[in-house]
This record gives C-alpha cells, structure tokens and sequence, in this order.
C-alpha cells in the first residue's frame, strides 16, 4: 500500500494522476492532507503511523518550501517519494530545491515538478522487487506506451509526404 499525501488540497489537481496511476496498476493507496507547518503534528503523525497502518511507500506532494516530503522521512524509514509542485510564482522551482536538497541521512527521492504520475510509478517500481504480479504488470505498462509511441510514429510517417 502507498500513501499519497499533500500539503494542501489544492495540491490534488496534479496529485490525483498519482492516485489514477497507482489504481490502474492496481495498488491500494491512501490520500490525505498535512501540511508540514499549519499541522507539524499531523505530518509527523502520519508518517510515524505508517508502517503499522501497512504502508511500503510515501508519496509527498508540496509546493512552495516543499518541507513536506522531508519532514515525513524525518519521522519514518519508509521510503518518501517527493513531488514538487508548481503551485508558487516560482513555478515550482523552489519545491523542487526543498525536496531534492535532503541533508545527508534524510533521503527522498524525487521526481519533475508536476509528475505525479512519474511518482507512482517509482513506487510501484519499488513495490514490484517483491511482487512478481506488480512486476508483470510494469512490463506490461511499458509495452502499452511502447505501442502507443509506435502508432504515433506510423500514423505521422503516413502523413508525411514531403
């Protein structure tokens, strides 16, 4: 099971394309909402009640100072999976810094700014070293997009006469 969590529900318009990812390769996950500084104390909760609620992976969403993902691996040794968000004049430049930037000791990983998607599918990765069936299903994933980009090129190289 992953947890999705957001610093705030506005984050949701680009979280949710974690939460599609994830059921379409069919994993159990849960949302919510905790901000690492209007509830510190809900984030910390979260994350040190993880493992026991039967988590494997966290997916953190933050714009901004983006402290969230850091503060969750604070308080668990789950692996964090950060995703910056775009949500501030600075286009998300400056959530990218917060997540990426972990001191030593503190890691998170962390994907493109608004690929929340991309977040998904590192957990799933992730999840897939013990599960053959979560395995099967990535490479199964991978062969769709494959042959969705191969349509593409046919279709466009049929139209090109130049």
């Amino acid at each position: 099971m992953v947890g999705i969590v957001m610093g705030s529900d506005s984050d949701l318009k680009v979280m949710q394309a974690c939460a599609d990812q994830l059921a379409e390769l069919g994993i159990a996950y849960e949302m919510t909402v905790a901000s690492a500084h209007r509830t510190p104390g809900r984030a910390v909760e979260y994350a040190r009640t993880a493992q026991e609620r039967g988590l494997k992976v966290i997916i953190a969403g933050a714009g901004w100072a983006a402290h969230l993902p850091g503060a969750l691996a604070a308080h668990t040794t789950l692996p964090v999976i950060g995703v910056p968000i775009s949500s501030s004049p600075l286009g998300g430049q400056d959530a990218l810094y917060a997540i990426v930037q972990m001191p030593p000791g503190v890691p998170v990983a962390t994907v493109g700014v608004d690929t929340a998607q991309n977040a998904a599918i590192l957990a799933a990765e992730i999840l897939a070293l013990s599960d053959p069936g979560l395995s099967e299903r990535l490479k199964q994933h991978r062969a769709a997009m494959a042959g969705k980009v191969a349509t593409k090129a046919a279709q466009i190289e049929a139209s090109d006469r130049s």
